[in-house]
């Protein structure tokens, strides 16, 4: 307790983030609808199965417009580390708004 005061006392900037058991275990997500307003982003991330004509979003970030370009260039810039890795990630030219793969 005493080396995680004295961490904090060198950072005082530093969070400590705590990660619960069962929100490490994840949400599967094949599908993101992205909306937003004047003040917010809201990502409704989705689980579509095949044969099923129903989904139901199974997990809902709102974020700020400033967390949202944040989280934005996050992206693209573990993107472009991962692609320099295993090769360039493939997407299906129809554009946004089309369905995951196997589900027309």
């Amino acid at each position: 307790m005493e080396n995680q005061n004295q961490n904090q006392i060198k950072n005082p900037n530093q969070i400590n983030i705590e990660l619960k058991e069962d929100v490490a275990q994840g949400i599967y997500s094949n599908l993101a609808i992205i909306s937003h307003s004047s003040s917010e982003f809201i990502l409704d991330f989705v689980r579509i199965m095949p044969g099923i004509p129903k989904a139901e979003v199974k997990s809902r970030i709102i974020l700020t417009p400033e967390h949202a370009k944040r989280l934005l260039l996050a992206l693209g810039e573990n993107l472009s580390k991962f692609e320099a890795t295993h090769g360039l990630v493939k997407v299906d030219d129809r554009g946004p708004g089309f369905a995951p793969l196997g589900y027309n």
